[in-house]
């Protein structure tokens, strides 16, 4: 399970947590659109999609760090669980969407919404837990513990 984790800077506490059902109208949406194509979403398609996620138990986690000073999200990721028939019927985790707002970057706020996604897959069973990101994250997914492994290819439908 993802565990709440209680992050100290200067004055400001964040605690990673599960995504809620209020977390639309504090920014998530816009967040998201600062990592890529997010176009308007309802509050019906959202609720939708939240319930439809929630489904999925621990299969399918969205974490967020909320700015409790202004009532914003301003960090999330998300981990997918892939169950597989290879390695003993194992269970790989997919660590998706990280993003955290502009304003707020520099204060390992991605570090921690990567770790406590990498817990959750860990706690869950997974043997491993991977990812994909642009040449100019490598870094920073580096810092985290992950280490280049093979190539991505991708195909878009329109």
């Amino acid at each position: 399970m993802l565990n709440e984790i209680s992050i100290k800077q200067g004055e400001e506490r964040f605690q990673v947590r599960r995504l809620e059902i209020s977390d639309k109208s504090k920014g998530f949406i816009e967040l998201l659109q600062q990592l890529s194509i997010c176009d308007f979403v309802s509050d019906e398609e959202f609720r939708a999609r939240f319930q439809e996620l929630k489904s999925h138990g621990d299969d399918h986690v969205i974490c967020v760090i909320e700015d409790e000073q202004s009532g914003k999200i301003i960090a999330t990721g998300s981990v997918f669980v892939e169950k597989k028939f290879l390695r003993n019927c194992g269970k790989v985790g997919h660590i998706e969407d990280v993003v955290v707002d502009s304003s707020a970057r520099g204060l390992k706020l991605g570090q921690k919404i990567v770790s406590s996604l990498t817990d959750h897959a860990r706690s869950v069973g997974c043997y491993k837990v991977i990812l994909d990101c642009s040449i100019e994250n490598k870094g920073f997914y580096e810092k985290c513990g992950f280490q280049h492994k093979s190539i991505q290819m991708a195909r878009y439908f329109d």
